[in-house]
């Protein structure tokens, strides 16, 4: 119950702002016509999540948060999220880029063989000054069924 959460039903929550859909990433159901998936992670086909889709031909996206706080030794912040990979040639990656870099550093990433399937990852981080955390997701091919996409993304206290 700590935990702020974006579900996509809706719209994006507060800590992911609205112009970040301009970007590439869709917010849609399994209900849309537009391949994999074809349901949320809780197996639900009418309830919304972002992916990104090369029938779109937008073939790499990134969802960037607002800007949190630094984190202080006894409430890191974790992230919790729900991802599908295609098997072929999908990537999705976690960066993090802090206030005084111009950089994005990776720091967690999954590409292909997932065999078309939600997973769910939880990474934390740990950072002394102000950071943003991105979510990319690329997609190699123009093969009909390739996607990337993202669900539920859950904030803790410490974010």
């Amino acid at each position: 119950s700590s935990w702020n959460s974006c579900d996509f039903e809706t719209n994006l929550c507060k800590i992911l702002p609205e112009f970040n859909l301009h970007s590439g990433w869709i917010r849609r159901n399994g209900q849309s016509g537009m391949g994999p998936p074809y349901s949320d992670h809780n197996g639900n086909e009418s309830a919304y999540f972002l992916s990104l889709s090369t029938e779109i031909q937008s073939t790499s996206a990134a969802l960037r948060t607002n800007v949190f706080l630094p984190t202080d030794e006894e409430h890191p912040c974790q992230i919790r999220f729900h991802y599908w990979v295609s098997q072929m040639n999908g990537t999705f990656m976690v960066g993090l880029q802090k206030h005084s870099e111009d950089t994005v550093t990776n720091i967690w990433q999954v590409s292909g063989e997932l065999r078309n399937q939600w997973n769910v990852n939880t990474i934390t981080i740990n950072s002394t000054e102000k950071y943003e955390v991105i979510f990319s997701g690329m997609v190699e091919t123009q093969r009909q069924g390739e996607s990337v996409a993202i669900d539920d993304i859950t904030f803790s206290e410490g974010c």
